[in-house]
């Protein structure tokens, strides 16, 4: 399974690229289909979604939002490639992958596989900071995504029994990219890990007993000073300082 990427850019990026592409598209509009048409004033990024021929044709050589991007959204996307290569991700950009409806903003991503016949997309989703304040709420950042069950299901295979987590809780700024580093690595070697970002050190572990985590990985700015981790047991609160080195084996015990 691939992971597919694209960024829709901030409100500001979207509304320059929209006037180009409507513009590219008045000299087609013989060529596209009915609901092309219908949607080329209210949403014209949607004709990138057209299973039409003549609308695929049309749209192989449309201009691309990623030449429209203002030097926030670029940058945004570099920081959001950057976290995935971190983490040893392998991201596929598509330029042509892209979010219909004004609330989306940013990324927009798929995972596709070859395994599973022509219906390859198994999860699709985007990020929609717009989406709060249009129905009546605070701007709100926010990020979702949808996924086919059944084409999941045939991808995990045999049922996995499930198993009390390990929670990583970066404490303070610095340590949000050596915590992703730390979740991936535990991953990799097998463990179950649940990656904790919101509120204060409190509301963090609370969702760590809330998720029945075996025991927490706490990285603050002194820990980070000596290339090591805080591991506390949740069973009975016992912690100890171990090297990030050989986190995964300190670990094992907790298998």
């Amino acid at each position: 399974m691939t992971l597919q990427i694209n960024t829709l850019g901030d409100n500001e990026s979207r509304q320059n690229y929209r006037e180009t592409l409507v513009a590219y598209l008045q000299g087609y509009k013989s060529r596209l289909s009915e609901d092309s048409l219908n949607r080329l004033e209210k949403n014209p990024l949607r004709i990138f979604d057209s299973k039409d021929e003549g609308d695929r044709q049309v749209m192989a050589d449309a201009p691309l939002l990623s030449e429209h991007l203002n030097d926030h959204s670029r940058q945004f996307f570099d920081d959001v490639l950057q976290g995935l290569a971190d983490v040893g991700v392998v991201a596929n950009i598509n330029p042509r992958l892209v979010r219909g409806l004004d609330y989306y903003s940013h990324t927009a991503f798929e995972f596709v596989t070859d395994k599973l016949g022509a219906q390859g997309a198994v999860l699709a989703g985007g990020r929609y900071d717009g989406l709060m304040e249009q129905m009546g709420g605070r701007p709100t950042p926010g990020i979702g995504w949808a996924a086919g069950v059944e084409r999941l299901a045939m991808m995990v295979g045999d049922n996995l029994n499930a198993v009390r987590p390990i929670a990583v809780i970066p404490v303070g700024d610095a340590a949000g990219r050596t915590a992703i580093k730390v979740a991936q690595s535990l991953r990799e070697a097998g463990y179950h890990v649940d990656l904790g970002y919101s509120g204060n050190m409190g509301k963090r572990m609370k969702r760590a007993d809330k998720l029945n985590a075996v025991a927490a990985v706490l990285l603050g700015d002194d820990e980070l000073a000596r290339e090591a981790a805080t591991v506390r047991d949740m069973q009975n609160g016992e912690q100890a300082e171990v090297p990030l080195s050989e986190l995964r084996e300190h670990l094992a015990k907790y298998r």
